[in-house]
C-alpha cells in the first residue's frame, strides 16, 4: 500500500468520525431560543471534540507530506490510531447528554491520552522505516508536544473526578497547544 491510500483511507475514517458526532447533535422541539440552552453541554462537547479531531487530520496530513515509505507495521499503527479517534464521537455524545458528569468527562480524557498514545506510537513506526537523515527524523527529533499532552490528560483523568470543569479546562488547553500545525515539517521542508 501506498502512504497515498493510507491518507485518503485516514481521511475517509475522520469524515465519517465528524459524521456521526454531528448526527448526534438532536434538533430540539420548541422554536425559541431557550430550547437550545438545555444542548449547551451537547455542544460544547461537540465543539472541542471537532477540534481535536481536526488537529489530528491537520497534523496527520502534515505528517505523510514527509512519509516516503509505508509497511504493514505503519498500517497497524493507522489503524490504531484511527479506532481511539472513532470512539470520539461516543464519549462526547456521553459526556454531553451527562452534562459533564465526572465518569463521562474522565473516559473523555482516557480516549484522548489512548488516542495520543497512538499517535506517538504511530510516528515511531514510520521512524523506524525510514533512514536516520531522513525528513521524517529531522521532522520528528523534538516532541515536547507529545509529551506535555499525555502528561496533560494524565493529570486530567483522575482530576475530572474531584472537579470536572478543570479536567475539561486541561483539555481545552491541550486543544490551544496544538491548534497551530506541526511546524516542525513545515520547517523541515522548507529547508
Amino acid at each position: 500500500m501506498t502512504r497515498n491510500r493510507l491518507e485518503a483511507f485516514s481521511d475517509g475514517v475522520i469524515a465519517i468520525i465528524i459524521t456521526i458526532m454531528v448526527l448526534e447533535l438532536r434538533v430540539p422541539l420548541g422554536s425559541s431560543f431557550t430550547v437550545l440552552r438545555p444542548l449547551a453541554p451537547v455542544f460544547l462537547s461537540y465543539v472541542l471534540s471537532f477540534v481535536f479531531i481536526g488537529i489530528y487530520w491537520n497534523n496527520h496530513h502534515h505528517l505523510f507530506q514527509v512519509v516516503e515509505h509505508v509497511n504493514g507495521r505503519v498500517l497497524w499503527a493507522n489503524l490504531h490510531l484511527l479506532f481511539w479517534l472513532s470512539l470520539i464521537p461516543f464519549v462526547t455524545a456521553w459526556m454531553g447528554e451527562n452534562h459533564f458528569a465526572p465518569s463521562p468527562v474522565a473516559l473523555y480524557g482516557v480516549i484522548l491520552l489512548l488516542a495520543g498514545i497512538a499517535y506517538f506510537i504511530l510516528t515511531r513506526a514510520l521512524l523506524a522505516v525510514h533512514a536516520r537523515d531522513s525528513l521524517l527524523a529531522k521532522a520528528l527529533s523534538a516532541n515536547f508536544k507529545e509529551k506535555i499532552s499525555v502528561a496533560i490528560y494524565t493529570i486530567a483523568v483522575p482530576l475530572s473526578f474531584v472537579r470536572w470543569w478543570l479536567a475539561y479546562g486541561l483539555y481545552i488547553l491541550v486543544t490551544v497547544i496544538w491548534l497551530v500545525p506541526d511546524r516542525r515539517i513545515e520547517s523541515t521542508i522548507s529547508q
